[in-house]
């Protein structure tokens, strides 16, 4: 299909976590159909969507079906397996592109493909055991980080490694074939810039978002960020010389390290609509999975304009834990917005919803939201 893919289409997203839930709900605000395919089901996306077809990623005549079924796929998480996506453009087209994917998610792959790109990433050295690590420990550095290559998130798969002692322990804490040493990188910041880019190539960013973690976990994201006008504007340069050079049609995030010596470092790439840029749905005029749907769609995309300053704050399972959040008190606070994503069970650490902050400036949205947020915890006596 090379025209325009219309309102009243059927898309069909790999995945059925928040991220798909908040592009259904977008896509079906723009008159499209939805489908999903993942392994589970009631999922927060099947929630939303016009039909959950239930099948494991590697049920490649479900698959097949299922692409048959569609005018388009797209994908809300990067585990993805490779066949899957191959299954799926022998019907639809895949956007971004399985290329992409397969790229993205596995983090030797997308360090190298970066690197010589020219593109300024964290420095790396591939390793597959423990005397490639140790060499590499000598090369980088200590402290130095190992990652696995593939199927990390939310800080899993990883390990600092403080002394050349550790290596060993380190190498069979992970328990994989192959894996990467990065730096150490004592940052100031970390960043992220969250970009479309359409058919034609036509590119726009909502960064650079300013983001702090907690236990690996995004905590707050705050936009705009509190960098320089030039740092932000090289931040968005290289952010679209990533998809560009990518070709990715779609939403892909770029996230950066800022060095304390001002300078700019690729961590790594989702290409997806990312969790800092959830605070698009209200901050800004048309959010990241707005964009997502115009993109995959072949349509314009849509203005990246900010309406005003906002801060993002994950509600994680932890604030469960105390019984019921108290819903009243963060919904009576007129700045404030609540996004739940349906989940059935709350978990520690399991990203149950988020709320966004409006304000006359970051700060204040950023104080805002944390309060917000504090003020949802059920004290028991």
């Amino acid at each position: 299909m090379t025209g325009p893919i219309l309102p009243g289409a059927t898309l069909g997203v790999l995945g059925s976590g928040q991220l798909g839930r908040m592009f259904a709900i977008a896509a079906r605000r723009l008159g499209y159909r939805v489908h999903v395919l993942s392994p589970d089901d009631d999922t927060p996306t099947g929630q939303v969507a016009d039909q959950e077809v239930r099948a494991d990623y590697l049920d490649l005549d479900q698959v097949a079906r299922f692409a048959q079924g569609v005018s388009v796929v797209t994908f809300e998480f990067e585990n993805v397996p490779a066949e899957t996506t191959r299954i799926c453009e022998q019907f639809a087209p895949v956007r971004p592109a399985g290329s992409v994917l397969f790229t993205s998610q596995n983090r030797r792959r997308e360090k190298t493909y970066l690197r010589d790109a020219g593109l300024p990433v964290t420095p790396f050295v591939a390793v597959e055991n423990v005397a490639e690590l140790k060499s590499a420990l000598l090369q980088l550095g200590i402290p130095a980080v190992l990652k696995t290559a593939d199927w990390g998130y939310d800080g899993k798969g990883q390990v600092v490694i403080r002394s050349l002692d550790e290596a060993a322990a380190a190498w069979e804490k992970l328990a994989v074939p192959a894996a990467i040493l990065e730096a150490f990188i004592d940052f100031a910041s970390e960043l992220s810039v969250v970009a479309a880019r359409g058919l034609s190539g036509e590119f726009v960013s909502y960064g650079p978002i300013g983001n702090s973690h907690s236990r690996h976990i995004l905590d707050i994201s705050v936009c705009p960020a509190r960098v320089p006008a030039e740092i932000a504007k090289e931040a968005i340069e290289i952010s679209r010389a990533v998809l560009e050079r990518m070709n990715v049609v779609g939403v892909l995030c770029v996230e950066f390290f800022l060095t304390r010596d001002g300078r700019l470092l690729i961590n790594e790439t989702a290409p997806r609509p990312h969790n800092s840029g959830h605070l698009t749905i209200d901050g800004h005029v048309s959010c990241q999975f707005e964009q997502q749907v115009r993109a995959i769609c072949g349509l314009p995309l849509g203005s990246s304009e900010q309406r005003t300053p906002c801060a993002m704050a994950n509600l994680l399972g932890d604030l469960w834990e105390p019984g019921e959040p108290d819903w009243a008190a963060v919904l009576g606070s007129p700045s404030v917005k609540l996004h739940l994503y349906g989940k059935r069970a709350a978990r520690i650490g399991r990203k149950m919803g988020h709320l966004t902050a409006l304000a006359a400036s970051v700060d204040e949205a950023e104080q805002l939201a944390i309060a917000a947020r504090n003020a949802m915890i059920r004290h028991t006596s």
